[in-house]
């Protein structure tokens, strides 16, 4: 059983937070965090925190699986599993050394696997700590009460690596403490911003250097755009409520500073709804199954908060790290969420109209001359006649004379009279035969995904963005030569069904980074 309880499925982040979820239960006003590795590649982790400490008793309840609750239901820690859980996940010894008062005696508590296993009993090891782990202990928390966390034969961090003692394993023991720094000043933000009225005050500190809050909602450079309180009847007949709030965040070139900019962290990863319990974050970010995460709503995230009360209405499991909504509940998040995902939305498209705007200015240029030196020896229908003020052309090809409703343009820049880029096309298509200046042509519609994400991506290749405006002038050209009154409809038709075509079929292709 000990050995199937270290496969409750903790990522490395997830499994340090729990235990210093125990320090913020102990009334720890300073946590210290130490991940280093000996010169045999021997990785070790350990946790100081100045709460109140455990005397011998205590210590031998919190190293019980399943140990007794804390008096205070709203306890970061839930069900007296996570220390024993969430250490043992990563490491096959597991030490505990703690006191209740600054003069008390130090106790220390050992679960060691191998141990456990050799002797085939459930034999909690109690006794004095080393010289070594005294001075250590001194030295981080002088004069207090508090408890020391440590895990010993770390053999499932660096498992992948054949040799931990080499530069591969060091660096990525190295990366580990990096995103532990950031998963950390993420999940206790509010405990960590001393400004922040919600939580007790909380100093972190990893590897000798202060954690720092990460506020995911920019909340100084944000706009709300809604917010909500909703009220749940518990079981027992009492009643609870949750909180969200709806942020949409600025673009990356709206904000105050670059620096603003940078710390927000845009990116299709960082958008969705973030759950706090007790205002420590445990889920998040995603869109709970609602939703994709998809690029027009990268700016909206959305702090969703609760109390201890409603950890059974919320179905809450042993890591405190997912939430799973009824029908009714679900329901009601989805409606909030509407209103915000449009504004998102919003504010995605009008940065992204403007830079794409800005990038196709010029980008069409090399077709327009490549295909004006061709155009004499392109076979193209005879133009009869034409009524700008209806956007109405007569026209003579294979079939014979035509009427058409047709877009009658002018050029917008020099030799600009076969390729147009446009804003936008009626019914949302990515492209339509035209007449420029008495030349055919083709509008191609910006707005459309396929231009943002297939042509935006490759405007620096020209040979590419002449390879497709080639290809959609020569197919305004072949339909300019083929239509006629019976067909006109068909080919209005084709335009569209390949258009919504292409907007779906480009649907999960990632963002160009229209700034570089």
């Amino acid at each position: 059983m000990v050995e199937g309880l270290r496969d409750t499925g903790y990522q490395f982040n997830t499994a340090v937070a729990d235990v210093v979820d125990n320090s913020i239960a102990a009334e720890a006003s300073f946590v210290d965090i130490d991940l280093k590795m000996d010169f045999r590649g021997h990785v070790t982790l350990s946790i100081y925190d100045d709460g109140i400490g455990m005397d011998r008793d205590g210590l031998i309840n919190a190293m019980k699986y399943g140990s007794k609750a804390r008096p205070s239901a709203a306890s970061l820690g839930k069900f007296g599993l996570g220390l024993k859980t969430a250490s043992t996940a990563f490491c096959r010894k597991l030490v505990v050394i703690s006191r209740n008062s600054p003069d008390g005696p130090l106790i220390r508590a050992t679960w060691d696997l191998d141990h456990v296993k050799d002797t085939n009993k459930w034999e909690l090891i109690i006794d004095t700590p080393t010289v070594q782990q005294r001075d250590a202990f001194d030295n981080c928390i002088p004069s207090h009460s508090g408890t020391l966390v440590i895990w010993e034969k770390v053999d499932r961090l660096l498992k992948s690596y054949s040799k931990q003692i080499g530069a591969p394993a060091k660096k990525a023991l190295g990366k580990f403490s990096d995103d532990l720094r950031d998963h950390l000043g993420t999940v206790y933000q509010r405990f960590l911003d001393s400004t922040d009225s919600r939580a007790k005050h909380l100093r972190m500190r990893l590897d000798g250097k202060d954690i720092l809050p990460w506020d995911p909602f920019a909340a100084t450079e944000s706009q709300v755009v809604s917010e909500d309180e909703t009220e749940v009847e518990l079981p027992t007949g009492s009643k609870a409520t949750f909180k969200m709030k709806a942020y949409v965040l600025p673009r990356k070139e709206e904000f105050s500073t670059e620096e603003a900019a940078k710390n927000a962290r845009i990116s299709n990863a960082n958008q969705g709804i973030y759950i706090y319990r007790e205002n420590r974050l445990i889920h998040g970010p995603d869109w709970l199954r609602m939703f994709s995460k998809e690029p027009h709503v990268s700016l909206l995230r959305v702090e969703f908060t609760f109390d201890h009360r409603l950890d059974e209405a919320f179905q809450i499991d042993i890591k405190k790290s997912q939430i799973i909504l009824n029908e009714s509940l679900y329901d009601h998040v989805l409606d909030f969420l509407t209103p915000p995902r449009r504004a998102a939305e919003e504010a995605y498209r009008k940065g992204t109209k403007a830079k794409t705007a800005q990038a196709s200015k010029t980008a069409h240029d090399s077709s327009n001359r490549n295909i004006t030196s061709k155009e004499g020896a392109i076979n193209q229908p005879t133009v009869h006649s034409v009524d700008g003020s209806k956007n109405e052309a007569q026209i003579i090809n294979k079939q014979g004379p035509v009427t058409l409703k047709l877009k009658i343009t002018t050029a917008s820049k020099p030799q600009e009279v076969h390729v147009q880029p446009v804003a936008s096309i009626d019914d949302g298509l990515l492209w339509e035969p035209c007449l420029i200046d008495g030349h055919c042509g083709v509008r191609i519609n910006t707005g459309h995904p396929y231009y943002h994400k297939v042509y935006l991506p490759n405007i620096a290749e020209g040979v590419t963005v002449q390879g497709m405006d080639a290809l959609l002038w020569g197919m305004s050209v072949a339909e300019l030569n083929c239509v006629s009154n019976s067909t006109k409809s068909t080919f209005v038709e084709l335009r569209y069904e390949v258009s919504r075509n292409l907007r779906k079929l480009v649907e999960d292709l990632p963002d160009p980074q229209t700034s570089e």
